[in-house]
């Protein structure tokens, strides 16, 4: 969806400037000066803050606090103002408008409770022209949110709904081009898990989904991911801490033209098991635009195994629509390092890992599990000769970061499962990272 974002207009009087075409040499040398539009909305704006703060949204993709967006949908954008003052509702949206002669005025405030505006988006929620304004405020210092929908089609604010939350995201679970708002909240009392309930505009209102389970209560929520079912069909995936090492992941989408959660098991209709794995999250592992899932695998040990040896494989799969999991990929993933491995699926579930330093040597068991053949090792170099390390005794790089080579030698019987310098290459990978969170 095209939307513009401002920045901070106090920060913009050297950035907003008209004229592009310069005649004269005098022009060409001129100081620049703010264009005649900009002065209009920087007057209007400073008219109507009178008495007020700016006070932008604290998380989310748009925190800025100047922002634009047509909601009317004449083709022309509003500039949204987001500020605080001491009234009974102290936080306030400024909506200003401008013609075409470029003359801002103040055509609309929405007054509202609260003590900050935690998130705002800009999303076409119901059948009629122009973006809908959805704004998710802090109504308390504890954990009490409201979010509100608004719609501009009739020309002036009309909000199509307000309900609590923990976590809120917009979506398009139904495919229909339009967004639908999903809503996370706690249960009715302490001990119950959370509630997911969807909120979508049809046949000219706004419609509320039945409520579906989460596996946990929204406190443990570590991320939310959309994404594809295998099969191409949208979910979104909430994933929830249930200790410091593991997390459970619930899957939600429209299944039977139903609001369900897709992976837990006592979702009627539904036979699979709560999903428990490493804190690792859902990632598209291969590359094909589906969300995989991981799993550990237990890897059979060379010898005993030391404390923070790291005993498991990951397995990657997707689920489809009516709960069915798709194996996808294998993986062995050193989470220190920073790095992990794709291994061919027709041995990978006999792989065993063991680890020396910074040296991890791979293994194949044969089907009876008596004898393992040494397949390559992978090397973590980190001194001054790294560079010139990573290429002496028969190893060759793999990838280089700053202060780190990354190198591999293939073992004597490689070639009996086809890995060569090439397919070592290949599946090397970096663990990303979560710019918003700093998570892998």
């Amino acid at each position: 969806m095209k939307k513009k974002l401002m920045m901070l207009l106090l920060t913009l009087a050297s950035l907003l400037l008209t004229g592009c075409a310069m005649r004269t040499v005098e022009e060409m040398y001129a100081l620049p000066r703010r264009s005649e539009e900009y002065s209009f909305l920087q007057s209007a704006i400073d008219a109507a803050m009178e008495n007020l703060t700016y006070s932008a949204p604290i998380s989310g993709d748009n925190q800025q606090t100047v922002q634009t967006a047509d909601l009317n949908g004449d083709g022309m954008d509003e500039y949204l103002v987001f500020a605080m003052g001491s009234s009974e509702k102290p936080l306030q949206v400024l909506i200003f408008t401008q013609d075409e002669n470029g003359t801002c005025s103040l055509a609309e405030v929405i007054e509202s409770n609260g003590t900050a505006f935690e998130q705002v988006e800009y999303v076409n929620f119901d059948e009629k022209p122009g973006l809908e304004l959805v704004v998710g405020r802090q109504v308390s210092d504890q954990v009490l949110r409201n979010v509100s929908v608004y719609s501009f089609s009739s020309g002036s604010a009309e909000q199509l709904f307000t309900i609590g939350y923990s976590k809120y995201l917009s979506c398009d679970l139904d495919s229909n081009g339009r967004s639908e708002v999903m809503v996370l909240r706690p249960g009715e009392s302490e001990s119950d898990r959370g509630m997911a309930v969807l909120y979508s505009y049809q046949a000219g209102k706004t419609q509320r989904s039945v409520e579906t389970e989460l596996s946990q209560e929204p406190s443990r929520i570590r991320r939310i991911q959309a994404g594809k079912l295998y099969g191409g069909k949208p979910a979104i995936y909430v994933a929830s801490a249930v200790d410091d090492n593991t997390i459970v992941t619930d899957i939600f989408a429209i299944r039977n033209r139903q609001f369900t959660n897709i992976s837990y098991s006592s979702e009627a209709h539904t036979s699979i098991g709560t999903m428990l794995n490493f804190y690792v999250y859902a990632e598209d592992i291969d590359g094909d635009g589906i969300l995989e899932l991981p799993s550990a695998i237990p890897m059979e040990a060379m010898s005993q195994w030391q404390e923070g040896d790291q005993t498991s494989l990951l397995r990657w799969f997707s689920m489809d629509l009516d709960g069915k999991e798709v194996d996808k990929a294998y993986t062995f993933h050193d989470f220190l390092g920073g790095w992990y491995m794709l291994l061919d699926q027709d041995w990978a579930q006999r792989v065993t890992v063991e680890q020396w330093e910074d040296t991890f040597t791979f293994y194949v068991w044969d089907a009876d599990y008596i004898t393992a053949a040494k397949i390559f090792n992978v090397y973590i170099l980190t001194g001054g000769t790294r560079d010139a390390d990573a290429q002496s005794s028969g190893r060759f790089p793999l990838y280089r970061t700053e202060g780190v080579a990354y190198a591999a030698r293939l073992g004597t019987d490689a070639p009996m499962y086809g890995i060569t310098k090439e397919y070592l290459n290949t599946s090397f990978r970096l663990i990303r990272q979560d710019w918003r969170t700093g998570e892998s």
